[in-house]
């Protein structure tokens, strides 16, 4: 064993010492009052299948793969190709689905039963989820008067069915403790006949980031938990780092919580056998670790949606999906359970590349949200090393990102700074001079940032020598 080996054996030495403070730490005041006897949640191996515009939607929300032209016949039928995949290639036993008041109760919903359908049937459990609209997203129900009759034809249809779980709300975070305390005990008085408190999910508090506060509340004991953890909130590298930054989120109450959105990169060729040194890589094998060690429950983001840059998954063709990232899945499913041995090696974390950093703000040349769809705009954002800022200058003068998307220019000066498919196109091809500039070949515009601050754009502007056309590359 090397000494990169030794160093890693004893990094996952003082890891697991950590982990198992938090098992200790994580035992339940009361069994006799808890979900599943106190045991854990980590019979939840599950994904989220989601809008391919995302859940908050002002219409139905229709998981990618779905369609509203479809009646309950193909959606069930289309539904238990994509599940049978979860199944089968991931070994997911758990879905988490989104519902908002278009899509219950509905002419959608008469379709859209047909996927929760479909999971029962397979024998999976199904989270089922209110998300507000996307004109609205801020953190409390939109219409209160819907939201109780959407529940109400939830809790009539499925509500002694054994494998579905009601989750009140999304990311509450617009309510305080208090008030959300409120919000869900009511809940559960209003649904106390339909819906036993063992299949209720209690969202954490902001953005379903801490769960002690809920988890401290005896109006919702008896309740399971929902926590929210995602890798871009911090720009930790090693794993001691991001166990420091989710244990206390936690508590004591790792037994009743399911951790229902966790998601990174999976589309960019990043490999999660290496934990150290990468925030995604690092983060993904933290969150897996305290889950295995504490017996919780993973509903990974997504398992499924068009166009993400974090789905586990894409659909290559009608039920049939390919996996994104082995090696993301395979850490995932240790996680589970599922691997006797965690699969770790040394391999570098990180796809080629190196950041594209303005002078004028110290910021790096960003794919906003991890994107991959094409004609997506670049802006600024805070360097963190992500494979979303790791940029390859090629001979051929095209500048790649995730192995094999191209820098842009959309059009004429003034126009963004885009990614597209890499075509060997004259928009695709750049000049880096001595000065700092990054100019199109043909045209001889330079990359430009709009501003300084987090999200300023980058367009395609006449060069006029200024800091905000500088740039350092590596």
């Amino acid at each position: 064993m090397g000494p990169s080996g030794a160093r890693r054996t004893l990094a996952l030495a003082a890891l697991a010492a950590l982990a198992l403070t938090a098992t200790a730490a994580a035992a339940p005041p009361d069994a006799l009052v808890e979900p599943n006897g106190g045991r854990g949640t980590s019979e939840f191996r599950g994904v989220n299948w989601a809008d391919p515009r995302d859940n908050f939607a002002s219409d139905e929300v229709v998981p990618s793969g779905l369609s509203t032209d479809d009646d309950y016949a193909t959606t069930y039928d289309v539904a238990t190709g994509i599940l049978s995949e979860f199944r089968s290639e991931l070994g997911a036993n758990t879905v988490r689905l989104p519902i908002n008041p278009w899509s219950v109760g509905t002419d959608w919903w008469e379709s859209y039963t047909g996927a929760i359908d479909a999971a029962t049937d397979l024998g999976m459990k199904v989270i089922l989820s209110y998300w507000e609209a996307d004109d609205a997203k801020d953190g409390r129900v939109d219409d209160m008067a819907a939201f109780h009759q959407m529940w109400t034809t939830v809790a009539q249809e499925y509500g002694r069915n054994r494998f579905v779980y009601a989750e009140p709300m999304n990311e509450p975070f617009g309510y305080s403790l208090e008030e959300w305390v409120d919000l869900t005990s009511q809940f559960l008085a209003d649904h106390r006949r339909e819906i036993p408190r063992s299949r209720v999910v209690i969202s954490g508090t902001g953005y379903n980031d801490d769960v002690t506060g809920v988890g401290a509340a005896p109006e919702l004991r008896g309740t399971l938990l929902s926590l929210h953890f995602y890798g871009f909130w911090a720009d930790h590298t090693t794993e001691a780092e991001w166990l420091a930054n989710l244990l206390p989120r936690i508590g004591p109450y790792a037994h009743r919580t399911i951790v229902d959105e966790a998601g990174a990169p999976m589309t960019i060729g990043l490999n999660y056998g290496n934990h150290e040194g990468n925030t995604s890589t690092a983060y993904l094998g933290a969150l897996t670790r305290v889950a295995r060690e504490n017996a919780m429950g993973i509903v990974y983001w997504p398992g499924l949606r068009t166009g993400d840059s974090y789905s586990l998954t894409e659909l290559v063709g009608p039920g049939d999906l390919a996996v994104t990232s082995e090696s993301g899945l395979a850490q995932l499913r240790w996680g589970w359970g599922l691997l006797d041995t965690e699969p770790v090696n040394d391999d570098p974390p990180a796809p080629p590349g190196a950041p594209v950093q303005g002078v004028a703000s110290g910021r790096c040349l960003d794919v906003p949200g991890w994107s991959t769809t094409p004609g997506t705009a670049l802006d600024l954002w805070d360097c963190n090393g992500g494979g979303n800022q790791s940029w390859d200058v090629r001979a051929d003068g095209t500048v790649t990102v995730y192995a094999d998307m191209c820098l842009t220019a959309s059009g004429a000066a003034g126009s963004a700074a885009v990614i597209a498919d890499c075509d060997s196109s004259a928009a695709q091809r750049w000049t880096l001079a001595g000065d700092g500039t990054i100019t199109t070949a043909t045209t001889g515009l330079c990359l430009t940032a709009a501003g300084t601050g987090n999200g300023s754009a980058v367009r395609i502007e006449p060069c006029a020598g200024t800091d905000h056309q500088r740039w350092l590359v590596g």
